[in-house]
């Protein structure tokens, strides 16, 4: 893509006004979403939409990053602008520019996206306020994965969001197993850990529950997760609740720190980020601040 006019990216700081950004997207199509050369990724395609309408490069800050086929409701995204580009991106109305911006990124998506339009929309755009970091300023991100243990519920018109699992599942067995993973704990035998990166994370929650339909849905919750952690977790579980492991298995493996052969993912395309929880205005510098020298 060739841009009319070369602009410096901003970096957020010398009075850059930062731009938060809320959107969800079905994740089937892409390659999860961080960039990667030759492959459509969620990341990818944002980045080209605003790169047309900015007419200048932009790279997104994220909250989480999701694997290949996991879906978004709630993903959070940041990046930067100057003052002089966002009064040019509301036409001279500052105050109308995240409207005018938003509108303007819907058409662009859908030229970017082709035959894939609607599988990302933009739900929100905003100026952030001071301190607010997409990753950093997290409280805590929320996932959802629902699981039919039943023929009987295997719906085709959902399939492409719900887990057909061959056998039943004892949910009280999976619920016992989970609670014991619950607190600040080091999930190295659950993730794939990156060179550098710690694998201790707080799990708020983690629970599953079957609905009056008969489908079950996995609630987790954590302050951040490792990659892959959430779908090594529900994997495990599936095997506790099948039955080829007791509940303390969860906690044993947990303890071991490692990951083997009895590691197993639990397939993507059910898995939901459902919702990203920040603090309050005040409180997201410090929050940013405090959270990056904890990962490092």
């Amino acid at each position: 893509m060739q841009f009319e006019e070369p602009v410096v990216t901003p970096t957020g700081d010398g009075g850059f006004l930062r731009v938060r950004m809320g959107l969800a997207y079905d994740g089937a199509p892409f390659r999860g979403w961080a960039v990667q050369p030759g492959l459509l990724t969620v990341q990818g395609v944002l980045e080209e939409a605003l790169g047309m309408v900015l007419r200048r490069p932009v790279r997104l800050t994220v909250a989480g990053r999701t694997d290949a086929g996991v879906h978004s409701r709630g993903q959070v995204v940041h990046w930067d602008t100057t003052e002089q580009e966002w009064e040019r991106v509301g036409r001279g109305n500052v105050d109308g520019a995240a409207q005018t911006l938003q509108r303007r990124l819907r058409g662009t998506l859908a030229k970017v996206l082709g035959d894939l339009n609607g599988a990302v929309v933009v739900h929100s755009v905003e100026l952030a306020a001071e301190g607010f970091d997409a990753r950093f300023s997290a409280l805590w991100r929320r996932y959802s994965y629902r699981i039919a243990d039943d023929a009987r519920t295997w719906d085709p018109l959902g399939r492409s969001l719900v887990l057909w699992h061959k056998k039943p599942l004892d949910t009280e067995a999976m619920n016992r197993g989970a609670a014991q993973l619950l607190g600040l704990n080091d999930f190295r035998s659950y993730c794939k850990p990156r060179e550098g990166a710690t694998t201790v994370r707080e799990l708020q929650r983690f629970d599953f529950e079957r609905g009056a339909d008969g489908i079950i849905t996995a609630h987790i919750q954590a302050d951040a997760f490792c990659h892959n952690m959430v779908r090594a977790l529900i994997g495990a579980t599936l095997t506790v609740g099948e039955g080829a492991e007791p509940p303390p298995w969860l906690w044993e493996r947990l303890l071991e720190k490692k990951r083997d052969s009895r590691s197993v993912l639990a397939p993507a395309h059910p898995l939901v980020l459902e919702y990203v929880a920040y603090p309050e205005d005040d409180q997201l510098k410090a929050r940013a601040e405090q959270t990056r020298a904890v990962r490092d």
